[in-house]
């Protein structure tokens, strides 16, 4: 990226553009508009998917030589190929390494985070990026010069899946961008990040801590008395290209309000729940929902994490909160949730500059007034 005064925080839709333009970012065929997104953009599989024996990580050797190394029987982690050119499927539970399109050639003073996209998330995809040489997942260190994979795991779906289509997105960030609790505070103040209903949530009951705690609802807010969905282990493929193709009770069971508010999370089930609080994003920010874990680790929350600026905020504060929808999965042991309790929480970042765009309709955001809601590719209503 060129020499000049930059300013640390998350980089925003115009400066991915200049990212691309100075090959920091690049992709065969050209990356499109669409993918760029407030303050990330979308990553697409390429044309070829290698179904693996086992997730992995490639530690210090790039991706595809970890890949064909042989183990103490001589076979290597990959048990076949598969050209998705014209679509393919993926199995629920089976894990597939899938090769980006797009490649990377950060500055030293930039690094990146990947998180599946929302979409990806409800569906109950476990997706996670690799890069070479590098021990982490979804974690992309400064200056990284190289590929991008993708591992994919369908959890509760079989899936049919695309070249081109997106999993995941990417944000690059330079220097520190984390706000801490007394700059959330702040921030809080000046633009009430979270509302109840139409109302404001009053400072004294916003949570910060590390971060800013959100809780779940178990009331719900129409009449339907739906509060959340499991998913249905045995159902149809879902094709990703499909938007607003499937009935929902083919593949998911809604779940009612009982008498007592509560929700006993049964083990190793797939639940799709919504926060109690509306959460708003102003557009000078960016927010990342983290997997939240009660001590002992029998439940996770939320597997898709960035929240873009404008999400429930809009462009100058028109939008009086979101929803957020949590992807729930327990461990272990059935556990009981009850109405309000703490169930997520959010880092924010703030921006190197003001985004051109924000998260909206105007820019094909898909969940800007959303409640309790599925993905794209199921019916509304």
């Amino acid at each position: 990226m060129k020499k000049r005064a930059l300013k640390n925080g998350v980089l925003s839709s115009q400066e991915l553009k200049g990212a691309i333009a100075e090959g920091v970012i690049k992709a065969d065929p050209p990356i499109e508009d669409r993918q760029i997104q407030p303050a990330s953009i979308d990553l697409r599989c390429g044309h070829k998917v290698f179904r693996l024996v086992s997730s992995f990580l490639p530690e210090s050797m790039p991706v595809l030589d970890r890949l064909h190394t042989p183990d103490v029987y001589g076979s290597d982690l990959v048990m076949y190929e598969m050209d998705i050119s014209e679509g393919g499927i993926l199995e629920r539970g089976s894990v597939y390494l899938i090769p980006l399109m797009e490649e990377l050639d950060l500055p030293a003073d930039v690094d990146g985070k990947a998180n599946p996209k929302s979409t990806t998330g409800r569906l109950d995809i476990f997706a996670r990026v690799i890069t070479d040489n590098n021990p982490r997942f979804d974690e992309i260190p400064a200056g990284y010069r190289g590929r991008l994979f993708v591992e994919v795991l369908p959890r509760s779906f079989t899936i049919k899946i695309k070249a081109g289509v997106s999993l995941v997105q990417l944000r690059l960030r330079r220097g520190e961008a984390v706000l801490e609790d007394s700059a959330l505070k702040r921030l809080n103040s000046r633009h009430s990040l979270l509302y109840d209903g139409s109302k404001a949530l009053p400072t004294r009951e916003v949570r910060i801590s590390n971060g800013l705690f959100m809780s779940v609802d178990l009331v719900g807010e129409d009449s339907s008395g739906i509060i959340g969905y499991k998913s249905k282990k045995n159902s149809h493929v879902i094709d990703l290209t499909k938007v607003g193709y499937y009935n929902a009770e083919d593949f998911w069971e809604p779940i009612y309000r009982n008498s007592k508010d509560t929700l006993i999370l049964e083990p190793e089930e797939f639940y799709i729940l919504a926060s109690k609080e509306r959460i708003r994003v102003p557009s000078g920010y960016a927010a990342e929902m983290v997997p939240y874990e009660v001590g002992s680790g029998e439940l996770r929350t939320h597997y898709a994490g960035f929240f873009d600026p404008g999400f429930g905020y809009g462009t100058k504060g028109e939008v009086k909160g979101t929803k957020a929808v949590l992807e729930v999965r327990a461990h272990d042991v059935p556990f009981m949730v009850v109405h309000g309790q703490t169930f997520c929480k959010l880092f924010f970042e703030k921006m190197s500059t003001l985004p051109e765009k924000v998260y909206g309709p105007k820019i094909g955001s898909s969940y800007q007034y959303q409640t309790i809601s599925l993905s794209k590719q199921f019916k509304k209503g």
